[in-house]
């Protein structure tokens, strides 16, 4: 078999074989494009280099040291890949540029923050006047599923199932799919979209559930730049160089679940491992990262402890 002699084909031949193994590598696969075409250009011949992937991942301007160590890290594994059959190939260490993850703190939305916002929602400008629905509903079913932004996008009609309450949520990340239940309150509010969205539109539209007001689907820049826009209008604005997003409201129904369970006095064990399955992560310690130590949170996390050392000692002292 004819060897590789560009950079560029080395990466086609990475990435066929990682997705061969059910790997999406979407952003992954676009940036490693990138590199394989950076390399080329600069006429860099032969095994990869640590100069070479130091040198494309600092060459994104303007970005911080984390984005610059997360482009490392993209190289570093395909680095590993090539060093099996490619003698002389470097590979990166990890953290030559620094950490490649760090969690930056979410915004938790307050039942008084997200009422504002479904109220400016309602205000939006619409040519036909379905806009301001559509955003005041996919925003309330994200708050009270905490559905990636992305599931959401993607739902087909046939997806939403409001006689039996549920959404199926087809080959998201992980390519996994399931079933979300919902609430009577929501199915109400999905119902009444519904409704307006046929009788605005009529049945000639593109096969999703929320549309545009001319009745195609809803790209997500647009819908992110229309919620940030709505923070500002109410006055969210989050922490320092962090402005609040959509994700968020995924972070805010996590923790919110969690108060719930406290004050209901719910196994959280048994609750949280639940909560895996119904936001559709590979593994319960991924939805320990949504959870934020709100003071509220805290406040019912320390009751619980008190009690529990309380009954320790009282037991203890019998």
């Amino acid at each position: 078999m004819k060897r590789a002699t560009t950079m560029s084909a080395k990466v086609e031949r990475y990435l066929e074989f990682r997705r061969g193994l059910g790997y999406r590598l979407q952003t992954e696969g676009r940036l490693l494009q990138q590199f394989g075409r950076f390399a080329d250009a600069s006429g860099h011949r032969g095994p990869l280099t640590i100069e070479l992937a130091l040198r494309w991942a600092q060459s994104a301007g303007g970005c911080d040291r984390l984005y610059w160590a997360r482009r490392l890290e993209i190289v570093r594994c395909f680095a590993r890949y090539l060093a099996v059959t490619e003698p002389g190939t470097q590979v990166p260490g990890r953290r030559l540029l620094g950490p490649a993850h760090r969690r930056t703190t979410p915004h938790i939305y307050t039942t008084r923050e997200l009422a504002s916002l479904l109220a400016a929602a309602g205000r939006l400008l619409s040519a036909r006047g379905l806009r301001p629905h559509t955003y005041v509903t996919l925003i309330g079913l994200l708050a009270c599923t905490g559905l990636r932004i992305s599931e959401a996008l993607h739902l087909a009609t046939a997806d939403v199932d409001l006689g039996r309450g549920v959404l199926r949520i087809r080959e998201t990340k992980f390519r996994k799919s399931r079933l979300v239940a919902l609430h009577p309150t929501a199915v109400a509010a999905l119902k009444a979209y519904g409704a307006k969205r046929t009788r605005l539109l009529g049945t000639a539209q593109a096969d999703r559930f929320f549309l545009s007001d001319l009745g195609r689907e809803l790209p997500y820049s647009t819908v992110r730049h229309t919620f940030r826009r709505l923070c500002a209008s109410v006055g969210i604005t989050g922490a320092p160089r962090r402005r609040p997003c959509l994700h968020d409201l995924r972070h805010s129904f996590a923790c919110r679940c969690v108060e719930r369970w406290y004050q209901a006095g719910a196994d959280l064990d048994y609750a949280i491992s639940a909560l895996s399955v119904y936001l559709g992560h590979a593994k319960v310690t991924d939805t320990y990262w949504y959870l934020t130590a709100t003071p509220d949170l805290m406040a019912l996390a320390a009751k619980r402890f008190e009690a529990f050392v309380c009954k320790e000692n009282k037991e203890a002292n019998a």
